[in-house]
């Protein structure tokens, strides 16, 4: 739906994600990496981590849901400190491709387009994907050349890879959306009621 190349592109960063990225999850549980992103502040009295596929029906639900309540709530007035884990659910190639486009849109931009991108989920039901990415990224400063050079860097698309299957063989999650808070996994809340209850009960017992 994009292109051949993004397809032989996504398939070699999972596969460059192998072996070197097995690892024993640490008992306090999954943690922030350098290349993740975030959002809120690092002093923050909860840590925030969604493992998440632009790609994911789910997923969209809850950015478009719950998400906005958490960050007006909870991220924004320096209680939570959130960050994106990004995975790959089907069609692959079009989680890359979303991911691939935040990133090349810069750290000030990149929730931005990601917000987007979920939020065009439903027009993708029109059959092209492509003219709707290209749409989102020139909204948010990146040209059609850009665009372009984006789709096809190899070095980016691989870290994607790397950072989905760090998610899947380091962390041990193997479905989206899915939650950690403070190094626990939790239920994701299915409405703002129970987003608040949850932020509630970790805001009373701290870390």
């Amino acid at each position: 739906m994009l292109n051949r190349r993004l397809v032989l592109i996504a398939s070699a960063g999972l596969a460059a994600a192998g072996p070197a990225l097995a690892a024993t999850p640490a008992s306090t549980g999954p943690k922030p990496m350098p290349d993740d992103m975030s959002l809120g502040d690092p002093k923050a009295k909860i840590e925030m981590l969604e493992y998440a596929s632009l790609s994911c029906p789910h997923c969209g639900h809850f950015n478009e849901t719950i998400f906005p309540a958490l960050k007006a709530k909870y991220i924004d007035t320096g209680k939570v400190r959130y960050t994106l884990k990004e995975m790959l659910t089907e069609p692959v190639t079009v989680a890359v491709a979303g991911f691939l486009i935040a990133r090349c849109a810069g750290p000030d931009k990149y929730f931005t387009v990601v917000d987007q991108v979920f939020r065009s989920q439903p027009r993708w039901t029109q059959g092209d994907i492509k003219p709707i990415f290209q749409q989102i990224a020139a909204a948010n400063g990146v040209d059609e050349a850009h665009f372009t050079a984006c789709l096809q860097d190899k070095a980016a698309a691989d870290a994607v890879g790397k950072r989905a299957q760090r998610a899947q063989t380091q962390d041990g999650v193997d479905s989206t959306p899915t939650l950690f808070i403070d190094g626990q996994k939790v239920e994701t809340p299915q409405n703002v009621g129970e987003l608040d209850a949850l932020m509630a009960k970790h805001l009373k017992g701290g870390r």
